[in-house]
């Protein structure tokens, strides 16, 4: 199971659709504190509809407290920043890989990342944006991770409902 890590997410918008993007994909989510909103926040709620029930979601105190109950991470821990060199399509994500990213209007401070140079993956973009919006990158590189592991066993095909068509 992929795992998304959110260190110190700041809108509750952003952590809901993050939420509802894990539900559809069997993926974990963990927030890191502290947070911007509560957990019970009636737009994290709204964003994440009625999947919310259905997340599993642990949060923990701090970025140590994360690492303590996660000792794993540190082994397979991508971190999603701007100021990597090497695109998030360039790593082989492991089955239960831990993609982390951070709060919106600062990404994951350098202490962390200096840690972590040889897994830090960026999305390119233009030069002149200074970011993606986090849900969208969260599904950006969770998709990715995801096409890598042939999607686990999430469903790959639909069907067309012939109810209204002629024949």
């Amino acid at each position: 199971m992929l795992n998304i890590v959110l260190l110190e997410p700041e809108m509750p918008a952003n952590t809901g659709n993050i939420g509802r993007t894990c539900c559809a994909t069997g993926t974990r989510l963990h927030l890191i504190e502290p947070m911007g909103f509560k957990i019970n926040d009636k737009m994290l709620k709204r964003a994440g509809l009625d999947y919310w029930d259905k997340l599993d979601v642990t949060v923990y105190d701090c970025y140590e407290d994360f690492l303590e109950q996660n000792p794993d991470a540190v082994k397979k821990m991508y971190m999603a920043t701007t100021k990597s060199k090497q695109d998030y399509t360039d790593v082989q994500y492991e089955p239960d890989a831990y993609i982390m990213f951070g709060k919106e209007s600062a990404g994951i401070p350098e202490e962390i990342l200096v840690e972590s140079q040889d897994t830090a993956i960026r999305i390119p973009m233009n030069k002149n944006i200074r970011s993606l919006n986090l849900s969208n990158s969260v599904a950006i590189v969770l998709y990715e991770a995801l096409r890598q592991n042939n999607f686990f066993d999430m469903q790959l095909e639909g069907e067309l409902h012939r109810l209204h068509w002629k024949e």
